[in-house]
């Protein structure tokens, strides 16, 4: 078992992208608001009391405030079907703005229905 993180930047994508997670046999994900650290930042400070700030300007985007953090427990082979998934929807995840995903092992759970996959 995994327990994937995927940082999605582009909320407008979510429903599609839990829907197909679905479809793929992904279910019981968890969907958290986030917000980044220079975001805060820049909402909390000013360029005059934090200059450095004024350069991560241009990494922001003014238009998307807040990224859905969205994370589930999957077998050890959905992974890279989940991350397919996930650049199928948003685009290369090498790429700027698409977000970032990783996994962790998961030795234990419980309170899980298998599905008897």
């Amino acid at each position: 078992m995994r327990l994937l993180f995927y940082i999605l930047n582009k909320t407008e994508k979510l429903d599609l992208l839990l829907a197909e997670f679905s479809k793929r046999g992904i279910q019981g994900a968890t969907v958290i608001e986030g917000k980044g650290m220079a975001r805060i930042l820049f909402e909390k400070h000013g360029e005059d009391e934090m200059p450095f700030l004024s350069s991560l300007r241009k990494f922001l985007n003014p238009e998307r405030e807040n990224s859905n953090i969205i994370f589930a427990v999957i077998r050890n082979e959905q992974l890279s079907m989940a991350v397919e998934t996930i650049e199928e929807i948003v685009g290369d995840l090498s790429k700027s703005n698409n977000g970032v995903v990783f996994s962790f092992p998961v030795d234990f759970t419980k309170g899980m229905i298998d599905d008897g996959k």
